[in-house]
C-alpha cells in the first residue's frame, strides 16, 4: 500500500469511532424508511456481526465483543435457541451460556447495537433448528405451518422472550440496544411446501410479532412474503447480484447472513472464503443501496454437547473473522476492518446523496452518490478476470481483476477489495501434555444388552426418536435367533434411518456401517458368527443430531427398518417383524458416569495389557492438570475413532476423528476447552469411545496464533 493511502486509511479508522460512538446504544426510536434503518431520527449504514451466545462462554464474551467492535461493527446478531431455554415444557433455563440477558447487557456495555433473532425455528446448524423436541408430542402438532398447536406454543415463548426483553429495558424504544427482532427464519425454503397455509402462516406470523409492540422494526430473512411491515432481508454470499430488493419501496435493503465461510459436516474439507470476495461483495451491496450488512458468522464457537445438527462437526464457522477460539483470523478480519472504515468515512453522501449508475466498459461500472451538502462517494467495480484500466472524471484507475475501488469523494481511491494490505496469520497448535501413561488411566467397557433384559418389547422394528425424545444418541435394538438348520457362511443385512449402527452378535462386533448428510439411508452386511442354538443379536442404532430444517420435520423417522439373516445361498430370513427389546440409551448415561460424584457407581479396570485400545463402547477416564497461560486450549484427539467428551463434568462435544474427508484427514481434530472449564490442577477428563481407538494419543494442546505482526491470545 502507497504511503498516502495508508495515512489516509488510519485516519479514517480513527475518524471511524468519532462518527460513530460507542454511546449511540442509548438509542430511544428505530424506524425506517426505503434508504435505512433510521434510529433516533438519523439514517443509519450499519455493519453487524453474528455471535451466538450459547457457542461461547459468558466468561468469552467480553472480549469476543470488544475485537467485533475494533473491527468496524456497530451490531451484534445472535439467534434465540429456543431448546436451551425451554427444555421442557413451561421449565426455562437462562443461566450460565444460555444467558441471554447477560449477553445483551454485555454488548451494550460495549456500545454496541443487537439484532435479536427470535425465530424461534432458527436453522442455524442447530440441533432441530432450535424446536425443542417436545413439540413433536403435542396432539396435532405441524411444524411452521398454519397449524393452531404449534402457533400456540411459537407465540407463547416469542412472547416470553419479548417480555423479558422490556423488563429488563433491552429494547432501544426503552433506551436500549436491541434495535431489530427477526421473526421465523428462511421461510422461503419450506413455504410451498405447506401450500396455502404456508402464506396464511407467514401473514399471521408477522401480525404477531408486530402485536408484541417492540418499538423496534421487526425482520424476516428469505422471506419475500414478508407482510407490512416487516423487513424482508437476503440470506447468502452474493446478496448484491442476487437479492432483488425489499418487497416494498419504503422498506431498506438489508443482508442479514453473508457467510463468511460455510457450515461443515464430518466426512468434508473446511469451505475457504477468500477475505477479498466477501470484500467485493459486501462492498457491491452497499453500492446497490444496501445499509446493512451482517456477516455470518463473526465468530462461530463451538456446539458443545449435543447442540450440533444432524452430521455438522463441534466447531462452528472456523474460518470467521474470529476463529473457533476467538482468535483473529487475518487477513479476513483486518481486511474487513479497513473495508467498514472506507464505507463508513462516505456515510452521509451514501444514505442522503441520489445514486447514479455509469457504464465505464463492458465489465466495469461506477456507482456514484452525490449530494450538494453531504458529498461524493463512487464504487468503481471491475468485473473482470483481467486488470481494467478506467478512466473516471478525467482521472485514470487500474482495478485489479474482480475488484472494486472505492473513491472517497469520487477522486481518491481509499480503498479496493482485492487488495489485501493484512499479513496473513497462521494458528499454531502446541502439544503440553500427551496421555500417554497406560497406568493413569481407568477403563469402563459398556454392558451390550440382551432381549431376555429389556423390559420394553414389541413385535416390530420402532422409530428410533420416539424412544429416545432427544434425551440421549442412543437405541439398542435387541433379539434373539435360533436356525432351523446348520447356517453356513451367516451374514447380517440392516438398513437404518439412522447415522450409525453397530452390530453385535453374542457380544461380539460383527461390523459397524455409518450414513453422511447426503447418504440418508445405512445399508450394511456384514458376516455373523452363529451357533446352532440360540443367537443373541443386539444392535446400536446412534445419531448424530437432528436435522435444523425441512418442512414437515416432525413426521421425519430414524433407526433401524430392516434386519435380515442370510445363510449361505438360501432366502433371507427377514427378522423385521420379530420380536424386539429396546434400551434407550448407554449404561454410563444413566447414571451420569462423566460427573465426578457418580464416578464410583460403576466399576472401573485399571489398564492392562491390551485393555486401553480399540474397544468399542468403552468408557476411559483420567486426572490432569490445566496449563499454565490464559490462552485457548484443545484436545487432539486424532488417535480415537468417534464419541463424547467432558471436562469437570461438561460436554465439550462429540468427535468423530474416524470420518476422514476425501483427502483422508479428519474433518476436525482439535476441539475446544473454554478455560473456565479448567482448574489450575485435578481435571477430570471423560472419554467415550464408540468405535475404538488409542486414548494413549490424545494431548492436551495450546492454541495461538503468529505473523500479522504479533501472536494473539482468546482473551485481550
Amino acid at each position: 500500500m502507497e504511503a498516502g493511502r495508508v495515512f489516509g486509511l488510519c485516519l479514517i479508522l480513527v475518524g471511524m469511532f468519532l462518527v460513530f460512538p460507542g454511546g449511540a446504544t442509548a438509542a430511544k426510536g428505530v424506524t425506517y424508511d426505503g434508504r435505512s434503518l433510521i434510529i433516533d431520527g438519523q439514517r443509519k449504514l450499519l455493519f453487524s456481526g453474528s455471535i451466538h451466545y450459547p457457542r461461547s462462554t459468558p466468561e468469552m464474551w467480553p472480549s469476543l465483543i470488544k475485537k467485533t467492535k475494533e473491527g468496524g461493527i456497530d451490531v451484534i446478531q445472535t439467534y434465540v435457541f429456543w431448546n436451551l431455554h425451554e427444555p421442557k415444557l413451561g421449565q426455562y433455563d437462562f443461566s450460565g451460556r444460555n444467558d441471554l440477558v447477560k449477553f445483551i447487557k454485555e454488548i451494550r456495555s460495549q456500545g454496541l447495537y443487537v439484532c435479536l433473532r427470535i425465530g424461534p425455528f432458527i436453522e442455524a446448524e442447530w440441533n432441530y433448528g432450535g424446536l425443542p423436541f417436545w413439540l413433536r408430542d403435542v396432539p396435532g402438532m405441524v411444524y411452521r405451518t398454519d397449524n393452531e398447536p404449534f402457533k400456540f406454543h411459537m407465540q407463547k415463548f416469542t412472547t416470553k422472550i419479548v417480555n423479558l426483553m422490556k423488563s429488563e429495558g433491552l429494547y432501544a424504544s426503552q433506551g436500549g440496544p436491541i434495535i431489530l427482532s427477526q421473526i421465523e427464519n428462511e421461510y422461503a425454503n419450506v413455504e410451498a411446501a405447506f401450500h396455502e397455509k404456508g402464506a396464511s402462516y407467514i401473514k399471521w406470523a408477522g401480525q404477531m410479532a408486530v402485536g408484541l409492540k417492540t418499538g423496534v422494526p421487526w425482520i424476516m430473512c428469505k422471506s419475500p412474503d414478508a407482510p407490512d411491515p416487516v423487513i424482508n432481508t437476503c440470506n447468502g454470499m452474493r446478496c448484491g447480484e442476487t437479492f432483488p430488493g425489499p418487497n416494498s419501496p419504503n422498506k431498506p435493503k438489508m443482508w442479514t447472513e453473508d457467510w463468511t465461510s460455510f457450515f461443515q459436516v464430518y466426512g468434508t474439507e473446511p469451505y475457504i472464503r477468500s477475505a477479498e470476495d466477501i470484500a467485493f461483495h459486501a462492498a457491491l451491496f452497499i453500492a446497490k443501496n444496501g445499509s446493512y450488512i451482517n456477516y455470518y458468522m463473526y465468530h462461530g464457537g463451538t456446539n458443545f454437547g449435543r447442540t450440533s445438527s444432524s452430521y455438522f462437526i463441534t466447531g462452528y464457522y472456523d474460518q470467521a473473522p474470529l476463529d473457533e477460539y476467538g482468535l483473529l483470523r487475518q487477513p479476513k478480519y483486518g481486511h474487513l476492518k479497513e473495508l467498514h472504515a472506507a464505507i463508513k468515512s462516505s456515510a452521509n453522501p451514501l444514505l442522503q446523496g441520489k445514486q447514479t449508475i455509469l457504464s465505464l466498459g463492458p465489465m466495469q461500472q461506477a456507482y456514484v452518490f452525490e449530494d450538494a451538502s453531504s458529498g461524493c462517494v463512487a464504487f468503481l467495480v471491475n468485473n473482470d478476470a483481467k486488470v481494467s484500466q478506467i478512466q473516471f472524471r478525467n482521472n485514470a484507475y487500474s482495478l485489479s481483476p474482480k475488484s472494486i475501488g472505492i473513491l472517497q469523494n469520487c477522486k481518491n481511491l481509499i480503498y479496493e477489495t482485492a487488495k489485501v494490505n493484512v499479513e496473513k496469520n497462521k494458528r499454531v497448535t502446541t502439544p503440553v501434555q500427551v496421555f500417554d501413561v497406560p497406568e493413569k488411566w481407568e477403563v469402563f467397557r459398556e454392558t451390550i444388552p440382551a432381549f431376555s433384559g429389556t423390559s420394553l418389547k414389541a413385535n416390530a422394528l420402532l422409530e428410533h426418536t420416539n424412544l429416545t425424545k432427544d434425551k440421549t444418541d442412543y437405541l439398542w435394538y435387541t433379539s434373539s435367533f435360533k436356525p432351523d438348520s446348520p447356517c453356513t457362511n451367516p451374514s447380517i443385512y440392516i438398513e437404518s434411518l439412522g447415522h450409525v449402527v453397530h452390530v453385535f452378535v453374542n457380544n461380539a462386533l460383527a461390523g459397524s456401517g455409518h450414513g453422511s448428510r447426503d447418504i440418508k439411508v445405512v445399508k450394511l452386511q456384514v458376516p455373523a458368527s452363529l451357533t446352532n442354538g440360540q443367537n443373541s443379536i443386539s444392535i446400536l442404532s446412534a445419531m448424530v443430531g437432528l436435522p435444523d430444517s425441512g418442512a414437515y420435520m416432525e413426521r421425519k423417522s430414524y433407526g433401524l427398518t430392516k434386519v435380515q439373516i442370510s445363510c449361505g445361498g438360501t432366502k433371507p430370513i427377514d427378522l423385521s417383524g420379530s420380536q424386539w427389546g429396546y434400551s434407550v440409551g448407554l449404561l454410563g448415561e444413566k447414571v451420569r458416569l462423566q460427573q465426578w460424584r457418580n464416578l464410583n457407581r460403576v466399576k472401573w479396570s485399571m489398564n492392562k495389557a491390551g485393555l486401553i485400545k480399540n474397544r468399542p463402547l468403552t468408557w476411559y477416564k483420567t486426572i490432569f492438570d490445566g496449563p499454565n497461560g490464559d490462552g485457548p486450549v484443545g484436545l487432539n484427539m486424532s488417535s480415537m475413532g468417534k464419541g463424547e467428551i467432558w471436562v469437570n463434568g461438561v460436554s465439550i462435544g462429540r468427535y468423530w476423528v474416524s470420518f476422514l474427508t476425501p483427502s483422508g484427514h479428519p474433518s476436525q481434530s482439535i476441539y475446544h476447552i473454554p478455560r473456565e472449564f479448567l482448574k489450575p490442577s485435578g481435571n477430570l477428563l471423560v472419554v467415550f469411545e464408540e468405535e475404538g481407538g488409542d486414548p494413549l494419543g490424545i494431548s492436551l494442546n495450546t492454541i495461538s496464533v503468529i505473523g500479522s505482526n504479533r501472536a494473539q491470545s482468546q482473551l485481550s
